[in-house]
């Protein structure tokens, strides 16, 4: 009892020191943590401590889909499975319906060749058998009915985890993807030797929207910056949240210079965003963005990369830049132009 009483205040000391709310997700990652019962999500909040990252609930459903929930991969599993079942048996119950049509002609046949030869007590039993035999075939066609409504159920169970899996992969807020889907599409970049590129978008001044004009105003310049941001990727690249007030876009098969091009793109949409108090009439103040772009390294994950390009903003906001290229990558700066309010 005295264990879990500890356990208990060390996760309600780790909350509070990150500013984490007390969801049962935060609750579990958090728990399972000071339990020190999973090495591996141990390492990695250690070396996010270490590295002093930011511990949001962004990154904290990462560390849950990445260490902990296993669910969707067995879901995946047993549908894949049912796909089988199914496939197998509709080619069974097609060789078979083939089969005993097959049978039923050959007993038609030898039935009239019979009535020929004036065999009664043989004509008899071959009827028997052709009655038999239409009896075989309307149970086919049951089972056929049967095969049938199992399909059915089985594509609305596909439709379903279909929608599970888009939950499970995307930003409920925002629809873009989560962290977790990020890092397993950057080890399959990886895998297949493309080269990898992040682009981060920090919105410097979401908190200033919160504190001066409430958490509503603030879920709606998150949202618009977000569809700016899908709006200008589109199919060159996945575009995810990573923070609270960040978002980071994963390419594939592109050099940094390129990137840099795509960022600007979602910068000029976004500075062309414009918003009015409903209440009042207030213009509010422009969205202000510092933008990172950064190289997948031989030596680094998905986090490591997004960490890059998340400090490679946060060069380009202390430099008066509106974006720049981490690494070695030679990169003329391009300045904050005057925005009208």
């Amino acid at each position: 009892m005295a264990i879990a009483q500890e356990k208990m205040t060390k996760v309600c000391i780790f909350l509070e020191h990150h500013a984490l709310p007390p969801s049962p997700l935060n609750y579990q990652v958090v728990y399972t943590y000071v339990s020190q019962s999973n090495p591996k999500l141990n390492a990695a909040i250690d070396r996010a401590i270490a590295q002093r990252k930011t511990i949001d609930c962004v990154y904290v459903e990462q560390l849950y889909f990445d260490f902990i929930e296993q669910g969707h991969k067995m879901k995946t599993a047993i549908v894949r499975n049912v796909d089988s079942v199914i496939n197998t048996l509709s080619r069974n119950a097609n060789n078979n319906e083939q089969n005993i049509v097959r049978f039923a002609d050959q007993v038609t046949e030898c039935v009239h060749s019979i009535d020929e030869n004036n065999i009664e007590q043989t004509r008899h039993a071959l009827k028997m058998l052709s009655k038999q035999s239409e009896v075989l075939l309307n149970q086919h066609r049951q089972f056929k009915q049967e095969i049938a409504k199992a399909k059915s159920l089985q594509e609305k169970t596909q439709k379903q985890l279909t929608q599970l899996r888009k939950q499970h992969i995307t930003d409920q807020q925002t629809g873009l993807y989560k962290r977790h889907y990020l890092n397993q599409q950057t080890q399959l970049w990886v895998g297949q030797n493309k080269a990898v590129c992040a682009i981060s978008i920090h919105i410097e001044n979401l908190n200033h929207f919160i504190e001066n004009y409430g958490d509503v105003i603030g879920e709606v310049i998150l949202n618009k910056v977000a569809k700016q941001v899908q709006k200008y990727v589109q199919e060159s690249g996945l575009p995810g949240r990573t923070s609270k007030d960040e978002f980071t876009i994963l390419l594939a098969d592109i050099e940094p210079e390129t990137a840099n091009l795509i960022a600007e793109k979602v910068r000029n949409g976004v500075e062309k965003l414009r918003f009015v108090s409903s209440k009042n009439g207030t213009k509010l103040p422009a969205i202000t963005l510092a933008l990172g772009i950064a190289k997948h390294e031989d030596d680094g994950d998905f986090n490591s990369l997004a960490r890059k390009a998340s400090l490679a903003a946060a060069k380009a906001k202390s430099l008066g830049q509106s974006s720049f290229i981490a690494g070695p990558v030679k990169f003329k700066p391009v300045l904050n132009h005057e925005k009208q309010c």
